[in-house]
Formats: C-alpha cells, structure tokens, sequence
C-alpha cells in the first residue's frame, strides 16, 4: 500500500513528463504569438486570465481526461479571449471602463486624500513606503502619490515639476 502511494506505474509518470514538456512548449509558444501584453504588469483581468492559464495548465497535466489536444484548445481560447478584450477595450472606452480599473490619486500637494485611501484600502504607511522606494525622504518633497491599475505607486517628486495643466494630467485619474 506504502509503495502505491509513492510510485504506482512508471508509464503514468512518462506521460506526466511528456505532456509536461508539450503544455509547456505549447504555452510559451500561444504566449509569444499573443505579445508581450499578456505577461505585462498585472491588472485584476489580467490576474484572472494568468489564474485560469495556470490551472488549465495544472489541468492538462495532471488528469487523465484532458488530451494535450484539448488543453491547447483551452489555453489558446483563454489567449484568444484576453487578446479580443483588450483590442476591444483600446477602441471602446466604455468597455474599457469596464474590465479596467482607473488610476487613483491618493495624495497631493501635501494632503492625503483619505476619501480615495479608504475607497482603495490604502494606508498612510503604504504611501509612505512607496515614496522611501523612490529615494524621497519626506512627503514635503512629493507632489503627487497615485496608484496605478496594476497595484503599483506612481510617485511625482516637486523636484520634477509636472509641464502640462493639471486637469489634463489627471483627466484619467480618479479623485
């Protein structure tokens, strides 16, 4: 019973192997033909689809009932499906509206916008460790703190002054 539990069939193992090794040539294959926006810095629909890419993935390798086949089918779906949605969601604002999240301006000029931090559920500390991670030693020196749709900090120093308007700089950005 012990050795069942450890090594059943030698053949199930080189299966194992082998469909591994084709998912995997397979996958990099669909993802460089899909371009490099699909292993770009991560929005919550692109989170979703690498999720789902991973669990086909783990899928197809791991049950018995899913031919190489049919997980390439699924995995080039997914792909085709991620590529669609974001050709369509760079032509039709709404719909990108949609599945997209907006930038979101958490500090300025000196104040933080607390309204903004609550709607994001973002501490004082996580500001202030984004603007550390920028060699800025102290808020006086920051002009604007903004969070990015893919999670990340956007920190704009007063040493680097801002050329254009205000309202178009943040025409994107949600207050």
């Amino acid at each position: 019973m012990l050795e069942e539990i450890f090594f059943k069939d030698i053949n199930i193992i080189i299966k194992t192997i082998v469909i591994g090794i084709l998912s995997y040539i397979s996958l990099i294959v669909l993802l460089r033909i899909s371009g490099k926006r699909t292993l770009s810095k991560m929005n919550a629909f692109d989170l979703i689809v690498t999720v789902a890419i991973g669990s086909i993935l783990a899928t197809i390798i791991m049950s018995k009932d899913v031919t190489i086949a049919q997980g390439i089918a699924a995995l080039s779906t997914l792909i085709i499906m991620q590529f669609l949605m974001t050709k369509i969601s760079y032509h039709n604002q709404f719909f990108s509206r949609l599945i997209k999240s907006n930038p979101t301006l958490l500090f300025y000029e000196g104040e933080y916008l607390y309204d903004a931090m609550k709607r994001e559920r973002i501490l004082e500390v996580e500001i202030m460790q984004a603007v550390r991670a920028q060699g800025i030693h102290s808020l006086k020196n920051v002009q604007v703190v903004i969070l990015e749709t893919d999670g990340s900090f956007s920190v704009i120093s007063n040493d680097k002054p801002i050329d254009t308007d205000e309202n178009e700089l943040f025409n994107h950005v949600q207050h």
